[in-house]
């Protein structure tokens, strides 16, 4: 047993400062649980005179990284500075001089951590990432350990709180995107340049890290599909309630076959899904394996203390292997990379709302079209009138992408045929 562990940080900004509240506050707890002393020695940041909302030792700070990356006595160096460069660097290096390290990087793991994993494995050291996917919910450690046995199916989640809230509130309150987005941003749950959250882009990173553990395969970022909830209306939400159906962004990771799909979308999801009930700034991530069947995991996605305690367990993973000479187990295993399925692939079942002209013969027009592209209606309702032209909503049954956007493209030409509103993915 060590008698003291030592912690560097680097970075001290919203998370950063969540994490060291949470080694402090409860630095009796943790010490108790681990046999052993607990302490941050050193932390760097570019800003070392700011006031921060956690009460600490400012001789600790420094603006040199160096001082915490070279410094022999320290064990575990904390990333939590975002972004992939030079986060890095930083934490090539401080591997390289053996230390263990925790990040909560998202976008850094799942651009970069293929070549860290396998840094971390030669050196016989432990990299943890579990603030980097659902901020407080153990989820990375329940794919690698605890559902470890199974044969994961799908992992199917809400993994992004800004789009989550901002989904709710235009479903509770019937109001337009850029309305709520400008309160999510007044509210600190958006950036002020919201695109990573509202283009689909962090729950991408997420989902690409979820995959590849679940599916013990390496992903490359890039396979996943993107799309984000900007053309999202109040009106598709009001249609979708009619349906007894919910919209939410959802981080989607499912075996096909060989394959892997993986993709991030607005989705229609049926209100009795588990999902469907996960409101506001919560996240949800949705498992199936073979043998354990349907798991959910649930709480928030982000924010200091969430991800601040997620960040505190990963240490004490880190403090207990190295207490027990255990070390270099917690790296996932580079394996390799999985072959992705092509969208034109993927096969659901589709929503689309159009603007059509109001006489007979119309649908069948239509429905023609449809017929060719061997796609098949499920549900047509008519709404209201605008003018000379009819609004029409239709559900189809599943089918391959390529078939279904190929027939919209035709549609779309079609001279009865005012407009292609919008059309969202359906997932049973």
């Amino acid at each position: 047993m060590k008698e003291q562990i030592n912690i560097g940080m680097i970075g001290l900004g919203t998370i950063g400062c969540g994490a060291l509240d949470v080694l402090q506050t409860n630095k009796a707890e943790i010490e108790r649980k681990l046999g052993s002393r607990v302490e941050v020695v050193k932390i760097a940041d570019l800003d070392i005179t700011s006031e921060r909302p956690v009460k600490f030792d400012k001789r600790l700070l420094t603006t040199d990284a160096s001082e915490v990356l070279e410094n022999p006595e320290i064990d575990i160096v904390i990333e939590l500075i975002g972004g992939v460069h030079p986060a890095k660097e930083f934490v090539l290096r401080a591997l390289r001089n053996g230390k263990h390290v925790v990040t909560a990087n998202k976008e850094l793991i799942a651009k970069e951590g293929a070549e860290l994993f396998e840094e971390a494995a030669k050196r016989n050291l432990d990299l943890c990432f579990e603030g980097a996917v659902g901020g407080g919910i153990p989820i990375i450690a329940a794919l690698k350990s605890s559902l470890g046995g199974n044969r994961i199916e799908q992992v199917i989640g809400i993994v992004n709180g800004t789009t989550n809230y901002i989904l709710t509130k235009m479903s509770h309150e019937g109001r337009d995107f850029a309305e709520v987005l400008a309160e999510a941003k007044a509210h600190g749950y958006a950036e002020p340049d919201p695109t990573n959250d509202i283009e689909g882009y962090d729950a991408r990173y997420k989902i690409a890290i979820l995959a590849g553990i679940a599916f013990t395969c390496r992903v490359n970022v890039d396979d996943v599909y993107c799309e984000g909830i900007t053309k999202i209306t109040k009106r598709d939400i009001e249609n979708a309630r009619e349906l007894g159906l919910a919209i939410k962004l959802l981080a989607i990771a499912k075996r096909s076959g060989e394959k892997v799909q993986i993709r991030v979308h607005p989705t229609l999801i049926s209100v009795d899904h588990p999902l469907a009930s996960v409101n506001d700034v919560y996240n949800a991530i949705y498992v199936r394996g073979d043998f354990v069947g349907d798991v959910m995991f649930y709480g928030r996605g982000a924010g200091p203390r969430p991800t601040g305690s997620a960040v505190a367990g990963d240490v004490m993973d880190i403090a207990r292997n190295i207490n027990f000479g255990a070390t270099g187990r917690l790296p996932c295993a580079v394996l390799d990379r999985c072959e992705a399925q092509s969208m034109d692939e993927v096969a659901t079942r589709y929503y689309m709302r159009m603007l059509v002209t109001d006489r007979p013969g119309v649908l069948a027009s239509i429905a023609g079209v449809f017929g060719e592209q061997r796609v098949s209606i499920g549900s047509v309702i008519q709404k209201d009138q605008h003018g000379d032209n009819a609004e029409i909503v239709m559900v189809t049954h599943q089918v391959a992408e390529r078939n279904f956007r190929r027939a919209i493209e035709l549609i779309s030409k079609l001279p009865v045929v005012a407009e292609v509103s919008t059309w969202i993915r359906v997932e049973e």
